[in-house]
């Protein structure tokens, strides 16, 4: 497999964001708050910013360091939409034998009644996500500005509904993710 001589990626820093790189570790701050994470570093991958820009490249790169340019430009720039925007998943509360109740209290999401259950399920809400439930349009929101934790929250409370030993394609009942993407200022 042919190497590339250099392999460079660039993301601009918009107005009132301010980015930070210390080693593998950057922070992003914006007008909505704040995102650090730890980036995985490959040997041979350089991550460095210049005025309002962040510069990742790579010389003589193999498929490997190539994917890794890529994915620590697409990381930045989900981080910088985060503190800009911020993420927003809908979720729809579905169910046909039982009434499902659906409410949050604390740091997690507890999902009563589901299938006729006397136990409730519980789905946990990741720190700096705000979750709550729209009784009328039987929704429930998941927003924040970082986007794993977003995701991974939705995750959780679809998958506090997963409905095992029986037929899907019968009983439909749970909560599934039906929209996600950038919230609206």
């Amino acid at each position: 497999m042919a190497k590339d001589v250099h392999v460079i990626k660039t993301v601009e820093i918009p107005e009132g964001v301010s980015v930070e790189i210390d080693g593998n570790r950057v922070t992003v701050k914006g007008p909505k708050g704040e995102v650090t994470r730890e980036l995985p570093l490959v040997k041979g991958v350089l991550m460095r910013k210049e005025d309002n820009t962040v510069i990742i490249e790579a010389f003589f790169a193999d498929a490997r360091k190539r994917a890794v340019v890529g994915t620590l430009a697409a990381h930045i720039r989900n981080m910088i939409t985060g503190v800009t925007k911020g993420y927003k998943y809908k979720l729809k509360i579905i169910y046909s034998h039982f009434p499902m109740n659906v409410k949050v209290e604390g740091d997690k999401v507890v999902i009563s009644n589901f299938l006729g259950e006397k136990a409730p399920r519980i789905a946990k809400i990741l720190p700096g996500v705000k979750v709550t439930v729209d009784k009328k349009n039987n929704d429930v929101i998941v927003e924040g500005i970082d986007i794993e934790k977003v995701g991974q929250t939705a995750a959780n409370i679809e998958f506090a509904t997963k409905i095992k030993d029986k037929d899907r394609r019968k009983f439909m009942d749970g909560i599934y993710i039906y929209e996600k993407g950038v919230a609206e200022q």
